[in-house]
């Protein structure tokens, strides 16, 4: 697949500086895992499991949103299950991805 060939390219860093991803961390990212009912470890990723509500799919983009630009390895799938069940956040990307996500968000 195309995606994955040019995502296998991309090297495993944020852009952000120290100081900001401390930022981010205290900020951002801890609002997204205080919403957070549990999370998985795959392969090459995470999975967030959420309850579903307006402004927990509000967070979630918003977080996909800052982190696409300085994490670009990183892959986002957003799921919203039927009838009122769960939103799920996949964080993938190569080799390494999994460490990396999981470092940056203390898991």
């Amino acid at each position: 697949m195309m995606a994955e060939r040019y995502m296998a390219d991309l090297p495993i860093v944020c852009t952000l500086s120290p100081e900001a991803v401390r930022t981010r961390r205290q900020g951002l990212l801890s609002d997204l895992l205080r919403r957070a009912e549990g999370h998985e470890e795959s392969t090459d990723g995470l999975r967030l499991r959420f309850l579903p509500s307006a402004e927990t799919l509000t967070a979630i983009v918003d977080a996909v949103e800052a982190e696409r630009h300085c994490c670009r390895f990183l892959r986002f799938g957003i799921t919203v299950e039927p009838d009122g069940g769960p939103v799920f956040l996949e964080l993938n990307g190569p080799p390494g991805t999994r460490e990396f996500v999981v470092s940056l968000l203390d898991l």
